[in-house]
């Protein structure tokens, strides 16, 4: 009979002397003795060489880190007067992926958390409001504010009249009650939104960066920026936060934000966002008091504003139609019939100065004449949400304010002015997202890479796009694993630029786009280059680079269209075309290396159905013809810009 062995005991020390000796004659680590302290430093000075590890001493960025950096909540005036009632923690428990209610009672979840949030609300009173409904104690000896409590308690009926009144004593020009305006008051209001952002900041898995809007609309023209603190609560909470009740005019917020810096030592920068909805102000060759650019100017606005919203909830900014008739993608979500409160009509003169890609031109033109680009941007989207929810995705849209939260009567829903005119739900735009190529998932890591450019924007789906430029990119760089490392060693990233071209040469560029991991498949990827050419006059051309499929270019040089696989009765689609991934080395056919130019690239998904389509099938309504319902959803990166020796 085998007795069962017994492990312990005799036994067990036998076992572990025997593993002692037969590890203390196994061949050592090289050098291990001679390295006392793991530490950088001593590894270098022990193994000078390039170390075994690639990823070691590696200072780039590797991941993408997706965010909403303009989202409102109820302490956003005009938010809690429509009936938003979920504030700054809401927003970031949601962000970061948590289930919510909605103001109407919905449950409510992303599909995949953000790893990044800026709560932007309104300056103008930031916080009062919502006060108010509260009914603070400090704000209710003031009978106008106690009515308003009341009427706002009374439901969304009761905060329109409110919003009504407000809109009165801004037409008057006259001041809101005493302790809406009380400095001391507003401070604490504002150090409560940044506690917030305490509370929620954590580094490395997610960034609530301290922010808020600068809302100035003379005349109903937007002219919002999006002001985004790299610093935390303790720098921020030195100030009140600018608004344009103390100025409507953005060389005073910029001067404001030099104080801000100068006072801390801290940093920030502003995002303007809008453009379409500005009617013609928003990137013109005049300034705010219409007298002609100048060189200070074109540096003050390049030095605060480094980054643009080209996309969002109310409508999409990259280019039109009227500006680009050749680009057969041009005419995408387009809100294009007035200013922001459709007082005044657009007037096709507007345009050119109100949407990023002729903004881009403009700033070509205007750095031959004063030595600086104002408009060199970078470019980002993000939602402008009123609802405290960052719903970006068309399968999960949330709408723009608590009447347009899903129903089956949103799409018809209006948003009517004085003058009769109105927005209807169905217009709103499921969008955007900002991807941010930054070292690490930190307040400092991720506004460095938007101050450098280094992001792009996409209408909601978290497609992953690198854009390289430089002199020397070849078709195996397009093939190899590390694409980053080749793209950073050869090129610059999205944002930066090329200067004097070498002899001969003509720009390359690298460009990976990957389908979002959960989303559609990829149509197509495009070069759009803008120049100033040999007369002055600024020009611009879109190329097809890659493509899915065996599609051929045609005889007019156009690639004709990847299909639909859209399920109009169910609201689905199939990723039967299109690819998965898109990877291409690319080089300018047309470079003339004395003509300045910017080079950026759109990313284009196949068709998918718009939130309008997943409303009809989920709520079983009929929608007016006119409603759009599927579309084709993208991506836009910031430029990569060539300047030729002065």
């Amino acid at each position: 009979m085998v007795r069962p062995r017994r492990i312990g005991g005799r036994a067990m020390l036998a076992g572990l002397l025997i593993s002692v000796f037969v590890l203390a004659c196994a061949p050592r680590p090289v050098a291990a003795q001679e390295l006392p302290a793991l530490d950088k430093k001593t590894a270098e000075e022990v193994f000078p060489k390039k170390p075994y590890s690639p990823y070691a001493g590696q200072s780039y960025p590797t991941h993408v880190y997706f965010g909403d950096t303009h989202l409102h909540t109820s302490q956003s005036l005009d938010a809690v007067m429509f009936g938003t009632r979920l504030g700054p923690e809401e927003a970031y428990r949601f962000a970061s992926g948590e289930e919510v209610v909605s103001s109407t009672g919905q449950r409510v979840q992303l599909s995949r958390p953000l790893d990044f949030l800026v709560v932007a609300d309104h300056a103008e009173s930031l916080g009062a409001m919502s006060a108010v409904l509260a009914g603070d104690p400090d704000l209710m000896g003031d009978p106008t504010l106690k009515r308003w409590h009341e009427l706002m308690n009374q439901g969304p009926e009761g905060g329109l009249k409110v919003y009504g009144e407000i809109t009165e004593y801004a037409s008057a020009g006259r001041p809101l009650p005493g302790p809406l305006n009380n400095p001391q008051k507003l401070h604490s209001l504002w150090e409560r939104n940044t506690a917030m952002a305490e509370k929620y900041n954590d580094p490395g898995h997610f960034t609530a960066l301290i922010g808020y809007e600068w809302t100035s609309n003379t005349a109903g023209n937007n002219l919002h920026r999006v002001v985004v603190f790299r610093d935390n609560a303790d720098k921020a909470n030195e100030i009140v936060p600018f608004s344009s009740l103390d100025s409507d005019n953005p060389e005073n917020l910029w001067k404001a934000l030099g104080a801000y810096e100068q006072k801390t030592g801290g940093s920030v920068l502003a995002i303007p966002h809008n453009g379409n909805l500005s009617n013609g102000l928003m990137f013109e060759i005049v300034d705010f008091a219409g007298n002609p650019l100048t060189r200070r100017y074109a540096e003050t606005r390049s030095r605060w504003e480094p980054l643009v919203e080209v996309t969002q909830m109310k409508g999409d900014g990259e280019t039109h139609p009227f500006l680009s008739p050749n680009d057969e993608f041009a005419s995408f979500e387009r809100w294009d019939r007035g200013n922001l409160f459709l007082s005044a009509d657009k007037k096709p003169e507007m345009l050119q100065y109100e949407y990023a890609r002729s903004a881009l031109k403009t700033g070509l033109k205007l750095e031959k004449e004063l030595g600086v680009n104002p408009y060199k941007f970078g470019m980002i989207g993000s939602t402008d949400s009123h609802t405290a929810l960052a719903t970006a995705d068309s399968d999960n849209f949330f709408g723009k304010l608590p009447a347009y939260e899903p129903s089956a009567e949103r799409w018809k829903h209006a948003s009517a002015f004085p003058n009769g005119k109105a927005y209807y739900g169905w217009e709103f735009v499921a969008a955007g997202y900002a991807g941010v190529w930054a070292t690490a998932n930190t307040r400092e890591a991720l506004w460095d890479a938007m101050k450098r450019k280094e992001t792009y924007a996409t209408t909601g789906p978290r497609m992953i796009v690198r854009f390289f430029g430089g002199w020397d990119f070849d078709n195996k760089d397009a093939q190899t694993p590390d694409l980053a490392a080749v793209g950073y060693e050869k090129g610059v990233p999205m944002g930066g630029d090329l200067q004097q071209a070498p002899s001969g040469k003509s720009p390359t560029f690298l460009v990976a786009a990957l389908k979002d991991p959960i989303g559609a498949n990829l149509d197509r990827v495009q070069v759009v280059k803008g120049w100033l050419d040999a007369k002055g006059e600024v020009q611009e051309k879109v190329y097809d680079a890659a493509w899915s499929g065996s599609r051929k270019l045609g005889a007019n040089g156009k690639l004709p269209a990847v299909g639909n696989t859209v399920d109009m009765k169910t609201a689905t689609y199939s990723n039967t075309i299109g690819a998965p991934e898109l990877t291409i080395t690319w080089k300018d056919p047309d470079f003339d290396a004395s003509l300045k130019a910017f080079y950026y690239v759109r990313v284009l998904e196949i068709p998918t159905p718009r939130w309008t389509l997943y409303d009809a099938v989920k709520f079983g309504v009929t929608m007016d013809p006119k409603v759009p319902m599927v579309e084709q959803q993208r991506a836009y990166t910031s430029p990569i810009w060539y300047t030729p020796a002065k």
